[in-house]
């Protein structure tokens, strides 16, 4: 499901950003998708909840421990974390107690997993614009309108050309450089386009020609993603994902067309990210794949006992 890459350096993790300046974008649904195909293949898995507020990607996580002891599915659960949101009167003092929770979030699992999943908040924060300095992968959902491509360029209105980057698409440009400056990596920026229309229409199309003449003047991959389908928001309330085994069991519905078409959509999506797997990570999913195989047959007895 996904495409073999240079491994970070060993020993620590890579670290993928989920960002985006302007909420409803999707940023959960990709990281839940995100977190749960590394674990599918293996990898060791740690998610931390910056969206102090809202904490949509923690209580999905929630939801999806809760449904698998439920119906006693196996939903793979990534590492949790969630910053809690600082409490006193004084902006100073609620960012260093969040920042120290980050921290510490971080210390504890960057030298004993794979990859750390971020989720930000959809606005402007201190902790945010921390994340997109350490991204090594910073994903960028967009819904597929103008008003959600102001977040990333200004357009002339006259003619629909691009002028210029704007506010947030400045503050991932400034964060790439200090991290080049700082330890010689170029974060690999990717923007996503959510909640594409089934059917080609002229908006799609300017908006899919913008972003490429975005892309070329301040170096993102712009790629599609997921588009407007029902399923994805009947999957929150039990944390589910296109990419789990939907049967009528799990799901508690039966499946239908449109939970096939969009598991299709997730992996090519994810095969597009090029996020680099461990090798060791493909034989412990090689091997637990392998066990729920035997699982369901009678043991013998050199299963038990070494030869």
């Amino acid at each position: 499901m996904l495409v073999e890459a240079t491994q970070a350096e060993a020993g620590s993790a890579r670290v993928v950003v989920l960002g985006n300046e302007k909420g409803g974008s999707g940023k959960s649904t990709l990281a839940l998708h995100i977190a749960v195909a590394l674990l599918k293949a293996g990898q060791r898995v740690a998610t931390i909840d910056l969206d102090c507020r809202q904490q949509s990607f923690t209580r999905t996580l929630d939801n999806r421990r809760q449904w698998a002891r439920h119906t006693g599915a196996d939903l793979e659960l990534p590492h949790h974390f969630c910053i809690r949101l600082g409490e006193t009167m004084q902006i100073a003092d609620n960012e260093q107690a969040e920042f120290v929770q980050f921290a510490e979030a971080v210390a504890a699992v960057e030298q004993s997993y794979d990859f750390i999943v971020i989720d930000t908040p959809g606005s402007d924060s201190y902790l945010m614009r921390l994340a997109h300095s350490m991204a090594d992968t910073l994903v960028t959902p967009i819904n597929d309108s103008f008003l959600d491509f102001d977040v990333l360029g200004h357009l002339d209105p006259a003619t629909l050309a691009v002028t210029g980057p704007s506010h947030y698409a400045a503050m991932v440009q400034d964060a790439r450089r200090k991290r080049r400056q700082l330890d010689g990596v170029d974060t690999d920026w990717i923007v996503v386009r959510n909640r594409l229309s089934t059917t080609s229409s002229r908006n799609t199309r300017l908006i899919a020609a913008s972003l490429k003449d975005l892309a070329m003047r301040i170096g993102f991959r712009p790629l599609d993603g997921f588009a407007e389908r029902g399923v994805y928001r009947e999957f929150f309330p039990r944390g589910l994902t296109a990419l789990d085994d939907l049967t009528e069991a799990t799901l508690g519905t039966r499946p239908s067309m449109g939970h096939v078409t969009a598991r299709e959509e997730v992996g090519a999506l994810l095969r597009q990210l090029r996020l680099p797997l461990d090798e060791r990570g493909r034989r412990r999913a090689a091997n637990r794949a392998e066990w729920f195989a035997q699982s369901d047959k009678p043991l013998e007895l050199h299963d038990i006992v070494g030869a």
